[in-house]
């Protein structure tokens, strides 16, 4: 049914593009020219296409605006401003310019339950096939439920987005099906991606594969736990705040954040276009390489990608050897915030496992990045707020040359009168933001953006005098998922406590991929290593190195 349910939008697009093909016109005629001043009170059906306001409505705008109209200025008022909604008639007109479709759509679509349904990590299964060669040939992927695929349900996990179908692929979907990967199914991720958690999904709660009572992490949730379950060959996820690499940590498997733009974002739900990155989760090293080379470079198509590099090999340069490198252990990343015994036993890990750089030839010291404490506070502001009005504009944004969904910001229209759906941790942001937004406008949001080029440059800096930087991806090793019926403080500070080191390269956008380093009490570890802008392939050079050094579970 979902699939068959098209889309709700306001105007009639099959009669809009018959009008268009017949050429007629949009403009008025005499006689509406001659009687502007009536135009709000008719419908005008031969030729205006978006109603026009009413006197009551016009006053009612202006007064949420703070505009005194005098009654004297009122028709005046609507003259101009029914002149300025013309070109809406001619845009209502005009078919919509999206990239065509490549390849065949799936038509076995399912919804996995139960046992059906490993580690509740699908929103939907199918298959999806593209070219007969390439790379990829035979790979099977799960992608993030953010992802778009033309004519696939797409929820985000959230019951708001319940029925929509997206009309168009993503930009790596095309990619990934043209190097002959096998697209078969949609992962399930967090509430609109806010929670780097695995409680907080509307439709089902996404448990890790290496303990059913504890988290997967998010907000790539269902792509981290369906790759560690060998469910599916390698995964897509998206990182705003730590959300592939989180999961990767928790769930044992490697996760990619690339610089940023390296990957076009193109046709994915995100939730502030400045810190929006996708990237590849997979079981060892070679894959993750293989796919970031498959999806990254222009595509013309989003603003986020510049100055990017000519060429994207790294899976050339897995064997080189670390011998010439130099690794950085912030000593920063390493604050005990918390009680938990897990902190200082998941530290010791980490250190542990940087020395195994130094046994294998490169050089490994401690350096300190004072910045690097206040990195998510900075990030915070940037990411709330920039969330918060992408909200309030049906998960738009504007200002961007980029390709809109108008299918889904037609859908998610009018999510205000169904906010209660929202999740607790999207109802207590949009509640903090709004507060600030009334109180000081813009400019904390501003002051965020301005510090982080500070925050970049701090660790730039660092990376004078190494090549690497080596952290915990994540504080401690997975928790117990907060039930249903747990109080809000505690889904809450569940959905965010974990991105201290993740969240910051949000929002400077340098490389950083988290990759297993042992166990604690059967749950993994996740090292986190960051690289210099667009150097990929240095990252991955080490990670291969660290990764066949010794099998990560007996570390």
């Amino acid at each position: 049914a979902a699939l068959s349910k098209q889309t709700t939008t306001r105007f009639n697009n099959k009669k809009l593009n018959k009008n268009a093909e017949k050429g007629e016109s949009n403009e008025n005629n005499e006689n509406n020219e001659n009687n502007e001043n009536n135009e709000n009170n008719e419908n005008n059906e031969n030729n205006n296409l978006i109603n026009r306001p009413t006197n009551e409505e016009l006053l009612n705008l202006a007064q949420q605006l703070n505009l005194n109209i005098s009654d004297d200025q009122l028709s005046t008022y609507q003259i101009l401003v029914n002149e300025q909604l013309k070109a809406y008639d001619i845009l209502a007109k005009l078919e919509e310019n999206i990239p065509k479709l490549k390849y065949d759509r799936p038509t076995n679509i399912s919804f996995p339950k139960g046992k059906e349904n490993v580690c509740n990590g699908w929103a939907c299964k199918f298959e999806l096939k593209g070219a007969k060669n390439g790379k990829l040939l035979g790979k099977t992927i799960a992608l993030k439920d953010n992802i778009s695929i033309a004519n696939v349900p797409l929820l985000n996990g959230c019951k708001l987005l319940e029925n929509y179908v997206p009309n168009v692929d993503a930009t790596i979907v095309t990619r990934l099906l043209d190097e002959g990967a096998i697209i078969i199914g949609k992962a399930h991720c967090e509430n609109l991606c806010f929670s780097g958690a695995s409680h907080t999904n509307d439709f089902s709660v996404v448990y890790n594969p290496h303990n059913i009572n504890c988290t997967s992490g998010g907000s790539s949730s269902g792509s981290a736990a369906l790759v560690a379950a060998k469910e599916v060959d390698i995964a897509i996820g998206g990182d705003q705040g730590g959300s592939i690499r989180i999961p990767s940590s928790w769930c044992g498997t490697y996760g990619m954040k690339p610089t940023f733009g390296l990957v076009p974002y193109t046709g994915i739900i995100g939730i502030e276009h400045s810190i929006d990155h996708v990237g590849p989760i997979t079981n060892n090293v070679s894959d993750n390489a293989l796919l970031l080379e498959v999806i990254a470079g222009y595509d013309g198509l989003d603003s986020r990608q510049q100055n990017l590099p000519q060429t994207f090999d790294y899976t050339s340069k897995l064997k080189i050897g670390i011998e010439s490198l130099r690794f950085g252990i912030v000593k920063e990343s390493f604050a005990n915030n918390s009680n938990l015994e897990s902190y200082e036993q998941t530290f010791t890990k980490v250190r542990n496992a940087a020395q195994i750089f130094s046994q294998l030839g490169a050089q490994v010291k401690e350096i300190s990045i004072p910045m690097h404490s206040i990195g998510t506070a900075i990030w915070g502001p940037v990411t709330s707020e920039g969330f918060y009005e992408q909200l309030l504009l049906d998960l738009a944004g504007t200002g961007h040359r980029d390709l809109y969904l108008t299918s889904l910001h037609d859908h998610f229209n009018g999510w205000k009168s169904k906010a209660d759906q929202l999740s607790p941790t999207v109802k207590i942001v949009a509640l903090a933001s709004a507060f600030i937004r009334k109180n000081h406008g813009m400019h904390f949001y501003a002051k965020a953006q301005n510090l982080i080029r500070l925050l970049r440059a701090a660790y730039d800096e660092a990376f004078k005098e190494v090549d690497i930087l080596i952290m915990p991806t994540t504080p401690f090793v997975a928790t117990q998922i907060a039930d249903i019926n747990a109080p809000m403080t505690e889904k809450y500070e569940k959905a965010l406590n974990m991105v201290v080191n993740t969240a910051p390269f949000d929002a400077t956008g340098h490389p950083a991929i988290s990759i297993p380093c042992g166990l604690i009490d059967k749950l993994p570890v996740g090292l986190m290593l960051i690289g210099k802008y667009f150097d990929e392939a240095t990252i991955y050079q080490a990670s291969f190195a660290f990764e066949q050094f010794k099998d990560w579970k007996q570390l």
